[in-house]
């Protein structure tokens, strides 16, 4: 994402926001400017930020680890423009297996900027290694879908450089009345303004994007939490409502990325708190496989993401308290009550898990708190070896230390998730840098960094 410098006036008013805090946004009547060495910044129209004035970070590469283990509703067929031309052949195994991947600047500089903050040197240094790991990149509304094509040139010129091949990894999440759940949302698009045309447009600019450089591959998790709501949350109306247009995007998404030859997609599928309770899996599965089936078996679908942007453990040690009652506690018991009921259905069970905010657990009062959640740390690196047959790769998929949520509850987006007890507070907006979190999760790391 990309941040639009906000031209500053003189300041009328004495105080400056501190780094990091906010300093404008609808509503907002506080200071409108930074202290010295710190710029304000818009993030959204609901909120802009006091963040440092820095030169920017490096490009820098990361090798994940390959491992020698072997690993409800019927949507409707969209025909809506023709998918673009490409191989429909993809790769046998694991998509991650001899490819490096792409770090963007853009977090790199996130990091580095909040490391220059922390005075504790041993702290500091565990902090600039995160630069270092590589993370998914959320793309939640179109004018961010243009960086898609910087990054994607950057990869390739490091690929051919390097002689090895790149990925880049992004996160599709711009469906027209997202969030259908959830007490706030911040979607761009509505299903009654024209929402569906938006996000097929949406994708088409994705599309164009990764076509210049098919020599790079792209791993892309598709619309965290939607499709999960449309196995557990039909009796909200918003989400009855979106039913349709829902799987209409998202099939739509995997028939055109599909056709690219160089994408390879993981559909969201929750965690093991939400669709991993047992009266939950077989419809799950037959959601998930309605779905492939009718956008004609899409051979670069290659499973579902899980636990992304959450805090589970891929294997605990032992159940935490708030998972009671229910036998698939963490993402591997998850996925292994999952993976046979997805085989029998006919779609393809691998599987992807997010362990970048999962180093600490048995710190949530209840399995739902999903918001900046306090005394969580990064948790197990991005890796193949991930001991599991079924699951390809453990991931970042939450870049840490941007804010789940807001904490301000006079804030359009506030969501009282963001306000609860075991929430880090004061949060900033969505996306924005929560500067006191990341330096938690570092100083909580496990493994430590």
């Amino acid at each position: 994402m990309i941040f639009l410098a906000l031209a500053l006036l003189p300041a009328l008013v004495s105080a400056q926001g501190a780094v990091y805090s906010q300093c404008g946004g609808q509503g907002w009547t506080g200071a409108t400017t930074c202290v010295a060495g710190a710029t304000c910044v818009v993030s959204n129209p609901y909120y802009s930020q006091c963040l440092p004035s820095t030169g920017g970070g490096t490009t820098t590469t990361s090798t994940v680890a390959t491992t020698s283990t072997v690993a409800t509703s019927t949507p409707p067929s969209t025909s809506t423009a023709s998918a673009p031309g490409g191989s429909q052949t993809p790769a046998v195994g694991n998509p991650y297996e001899g490819y490096d991947i792409y770090i963007t600047d853009y977090y790199t500089a996130e990091v580095n900027a909040a490391a220059d903050n922390i005075t504790d040197a041993t702290t500091k240094a565990a902090a600039l290694s995160v630069a270092n790991i590589p993370s998914f990149t959320w793309f939640d509304t179109v004018s961010k879908v243009p960086d898609l094509g910087t990054y994607l040139s950057a990869a390739s010129a490091q690929g051919n450089s390097s002689g090895t091949p790149m990925i880049v990894q992004i996160i599709v999440y711009d469906l027209p009345d997202r969030d259908c759940a959830a007490a706030a949302s911040n979607g761009e698009f509505s299903i009654a303004d024209n929402g569906q045309a938006n996000y097929f447009d949406y994708i088409d600019q994705i599309v164009a994007q990764i076509k210049a450089f098919p020599d790079v591959r792209v791993v892309a998790i598709i619309e965290p939490d939607s499709l999960a709501n449309l196995v557990t949350n039909l009796s909200v109306e918003k989400c009855a409502n979106a039913q349709t247009t829902y799987l209409a995007c998202v099939t739509y998404a995997i028939q055109q990325l599909n056709a690219l030859g160089n994408v390879y997609s993981y559909l969201d599928a929750g965690h093991a708190g939400w669709l991993g309770w047992p009266a939950n899996l077989g419809p799950a599965a037959q959601l998930f496989a309605n779905l492939y089936t009718s956008a004609g078996s899409p051979s670069f679908v290659r499973g579902l993401a899980t636990n992304v942007a959450n805090y589970n453990a891929l294997t605990a040690a032992s159940p935490d308290p708030i998972t009671q009652g229910n036998p698939n506690y963490d993402e591997s018991h998850y996925i292994a009550a999952l993976a046979p009921e997805l085989t029998s259905a006919g779609f393809p069970a691998h599987f992807i898990v997010d362990q970048g905010r999962s180093g600490v657990q048995n710190i949530r009062a209840q399995w739902g708190d999903w918001c900046n959640v306090k005394g969580a740390g990064f948790g197990t690196r991005p890796t193949t070896s991930t001991g599991i047959s079924a699951v390809d790769a453990i991931v970042w998929a939450k870049p840490g230390g941007e804010s789940d949520g807001t904490s301000n509850t006079s804030s359009p987006r506030y969501d009282f998730h963001c306000g609860q007890a075991d929430a880090d507070q004061p949060a900033p907006e969505a996306g924005t840098w929560f500067q006191e979190f990341f330096t938690t999760l570092v100083t909580k790391a496990n493994p430590p960094l």
